[in-house]
């Protein structure tokens, strides 16, 4: 077989992960009424499935991989540690969990803009997911922040963390939506850095087909800056390796929506996958860079 290019690779992978999600989903699982599972040996999976679909009525027949509700649960209760915040943060089913703490480094690091730092000033954090960096907002010192989402279960899975932490008073999650109502002198935003179809819902952290999330952030943030203010794009350059992005496409998209690029911090990438020379995007996965 020639060498692939690393599009070529990155769509074979995909392809095939693609295939396996397909093939599972049709496996099919018979759950009782009260979520419990009929079957010899078989794992409790009550309170996972109720957290995952919402409270049992009637039997239901669910697709096969159950593990991802089981592992989300566990997440759940347990808490992901979020160094900078010195604190845990819930993830719901569905929702992405902050594990990668490159992006979260990175908002903790950056001097923050004189808009919010001299007087009370408003953030936005678009896209919050768990609503992590709208809580390190606030651990910042910023005294409001709108946080906002377009996925449902995100939402709740914010507004549960910020109740946690006791900071309800600081924190409204809003939405669903990208930006909400109004202006602010930051806003903030991690989206979906490769531009691909995701395979499942919490994928969706991931994976934007046509960057459609990058390009509406972009192309609405102007709008809602306020004077002197700044947008925060956190965002990997992996896309740019595979082959998906280039990064005069990048800027064009920049410059295009009248924004200038002021300044930028890098990071490299910590997680194991990083170094795993057996996986088929290693190369790519070696090389990236995650900027702010």
């Amino acid at each position: 077989m020639p060498d692939l290019t690393p599009a070529e690779s990155f769509h074979l992978h995909r392809r095939a992960r693609s295939h396996r999600a397909h093939v599972l989903s049709r496996l099919l699982v018979l759950l009782e009424d009260d979520y419990s599972l009929a079957l010899r040996r078989a794992p409790d999976v009550r309170q996972a499935c109720t957290e995952a679909y919402g409270p049992a009525h009637e039997p239901v027949v669910v697709s096969f991989p159950l593990l991802g509700v089981i592992s989300a649960q566990q997440w759940r209760e347990k808490g992901v540690e979020v160094p900078a915040l010195d604190a845990r943060i819930h993830p719901h089913y569905g929702v992405f969990s902050p594990v990668r703490g490159e992006y979260v480094d990175l908002v903790a690091r950056t001097p923050l803009p004189a808009s919010v730092t001299h007087g009370p000033g408003t953030a936005f954090d678009l896209g919050t997911g768990t609503g992590v960096l709208a809580v390190l907002l606030a651990h910042r010192g910023l005294d409001h922040i709108v946080a906002t989402d377009i996925n449902p279960r995100a939402l709740t899975c914010a507004r549960e963390n910020v109740r946690r932490l006791n900071l309800t008073g600081r924190i409204d999650v809003v939405g669903p939506g990208l930006f909400p109502e109004g202006r602010a002198g930051l806003i903030v935003c991690n989206p979906p850095w490769i531009p691909a179809r995701s395979t499942s819902a919490v994928e969706q952290g991931v994976y934007d087909p046509n960057s459609a999330m990058l390009h509406s952030f972009l192309d609405g943030l102007a709008a809602h800056l306020e004077p002197r203010g700044e947008g925060w794009l956190i965002l990997s350059d992996l896309a740019e390796h595979l082959g998906l992005r280039t990064r005069r496409e990048l800027l064009t998209v920049i410059e295009t929506a009248g924004l200038h690029v002021v300044d930028k911090i890098d990071t490299r990438p910590r997680h194991p996958r990083a170094w795993d020379t057996t996986d088929p995007l290693h190369a790519a996965r070696a090389a990236e860079v995650t900027s702010l």
